[in-house]
């Protein structure tokens, strides 16, 4: 079974390689998802050591709620899972707002509770940042609820180092999640500083920059979706990139592991980087994720991936 590891401040303790649940039950963002295969997923996880599932209201919305809630019932096991899920979103005359006041965030504890069948929430998430509500007293709000025991932990999400920091004045936030990979490092500058100091978990989302750091692309490679859109996959970015993950890809070769194991283990040495959440559409795919906890890299190794994506 996996090592575990404490979340920053916390008493959670979770397998360093978690699952990502935007893929289980995500209709609104996955197309032809299929609800068994959700929950075989969920399955996998759970059976091969992984304690740690992080899910949201909005990734259905609802269901990734619910088919965690019946797989975490159905195996029985509620005390030895790890369950974060997220609120904000709020639909308003058919349009999605965002909600952090105190009064939405107790209904959305309430039923997230009800969805995933459990009368606590390991980690709950403001997922998104609203205009409107102070960011102490939203989450002031979730330290009612901890202190009532419907949550063990308080999460923010999406968060600016200000907004962080305006959250974070009581030093009442345990974790954050956010944009974080080897393409997108703005997060060193102060978000992970400011972490670090204050005993703050980081969870970083996109690690693997919409599959570029997979290392399953080439420079034929062409994209339909919003990747098509993304300047890190267009013209001479996009052959940089690939040259960038080619240089990770020796790394992998000589441990005969894969680049995206690579990649996810590097995150893991980093400062306040506790726990990775990739996300998973079929079984294998998780057995897959939990091949990273199999390399170790050299500091070497860690110092050469950070040199080639300084450039």
């Amino acid at each position: 079974m996996p090592e575990q590891h404490k979340i920053g401040k916390t008493d959670l303790k979770v397998t360093p390689i978690g699952l990502g649940a935007n893929a289980v039950g995500g209709h609104n963002l996955f197309p032809n998802l299929s609800d068994e295969t959700g929950k075989a997923v969920v399955r996998a996880a759970l059976d091969n050591g992984i304690n740690f599932l992080d899910t949201a209201y909005i990734y259905g919305p609802e269901r990734s709620e619910q088919l965690i809630g019946e797989v975490v019932r159905e195996k029985g096991n509620r005390h030895e899972v790890v369950i974060a899920s997220k609120a904000s979103h709020k639909f308003v005359d058919g349009k999605t707002v965002m909600d952090n006041s105190p009064a939405f965030l107790k209904e959305s504890v309430d039923n997230s509770l009800k969805r995933l069948q459990t009368d606590y929430i390991d980690l709950f998430y403001i997922h998104f940042p609203d205009e409107h509500t102070p960011k102490d007293e939203a989450v002031g709000a979730l330290q009612q609820l901890k202190d009532a025991g419907k949550i063990r932990a308080i999460g923010v999400s999406n968060f600016s180092i200000d907004q962080l920091r305006e959250a974070n004045r009581d030093g009442s936030v345990d974790v954050l999640q956010g944009e974080y990979n080897l393409f997108k490092r703005g997060a060193e500058k102060e978000i992970l500083p400011y972490t670090t100091a204050n005993g703050i978990s980081f969870v970083p989302y996109f690690p693997l920059a919409s599959g570029l750091l997979g290392g399953a692309y080439s420079k034929d490679s062409t994209f339909a979706d919003n990747r098509a859109k993304n300047p890190m996959f267009q013209g001479e970015t996009f052959v940089r990139n690939l040259e960038k993950v080619e240089q990770v890809r020796e790394i992998a070769n000589a441990k005969q592991a894969e680049v995206a194991h690579v990649v996810l283990a590097w995150y893991l040495t980093r400062d306040s980087i506790d726990v990775l959440i990739p996300g998973a559409k079929k079984p294998e795919q998780v057995l897959n994720n939990l091949k990273t906890l199999q390399v170790q890299l050299t500091a070497e190794e860690i110092a050469a991936i950070d040199r080639i994506f300084q450039a």
